[in-house]
């Protein structure tokens, strides 16, 4: 089971009461995200790419082509970046400088390892049932031409840092007792994500209804 690595690159010094370390924060700000940004220095150029991924137990899986310049720095061990963040809403203050945003976030450090032979597919399967629940059953499966042109890659929930924003603003004393400060509205407006109505390919023919697994998604 993942445990956090206490070091410089993990310990919060800008707000650290907004600090979490326990593995269920962790875990469940992974499994509410579907996009992961992975960054990865390429002969001094960062290089930071959004990845579609899932979390399988104690490691996270991302996949893509075979031939991205990214993936086959992560395959040669180059140390790793993987960032999720989630916007929850945005936070007004009294003061431009209070304003702020809520959010769950939580990066990752470490080194990836590379998926091959049946444990590959497995991987897809947790990607795909991630973020799109039921699809893996009911689509086409990967080919071998497929399979050799993906590469599928999993990174230990060893070292990470989770930070969590939420709630109303903290206005500084003077915004709060000034008429000045009384006069301004302040608060926070909740963000929320969601699922729009299917829209069908051109070539689904006419009255074919939609899987049933595609009409209980919700976010």
């Amino acid at each position: 089971m993942a445990k956090a690595v206490k070091s410089s690159r993990t310990t919060l010094k800008r707000l650290p009461e907004k600090a979490r370390t326990d593995v269920a924060t962790l875990h469940a700000v992974l499994d509410a995200g579907l996009v992961a940004h992975v960054g990865v220095m390429d002969h001094g150029q960062p290089i930071v790419i959004p990845v579609g991924y899932a979390r399988d137990q104690a490691k996270i899986l991302i996949h893509g082509s075979a031939a991205s310049r990214l993936f086959k720095l992560l395959e040669s061990g180059s140390p790793a970046c993987v960032t999720v963040t989630i916007l929850d809403g945005l936070v007004l203050a009294r003061s431009l400088f209070e304003s702020s945003m809520n959010y769950r976030s939580a990066i990752i450090f470490g080194t990836a390892t590379r998926i091959s032979g049946p444990a590959e597919l497995d991987a897809l399967k947790v990607i795909t049932e991630h973020l799109m629940p039921g699809r893996w059953d009911h689509a086409r499966q990967p080919s071998p031409k497929e399979l050799k042109a993906t590469m599928t890659l999993a990174l230990p929930l060893t070292e990470y840092s989770i930070k969590i924003s939420e709630g109303p603003p903290g206005d500084a004393d003077e915004d709060l007792t000034s008429d000045a400060g009384k006069a301004i509205w302040a608060g926070h407006i909740p963000i929320y994500e969601q699922f729009g109505d299917p829209i069908p390919d051109q070539f689904v023919p006419p009255g074919t209804p939609i899987p049933d697994y595609v009409t209980k998604w919700s976010r």
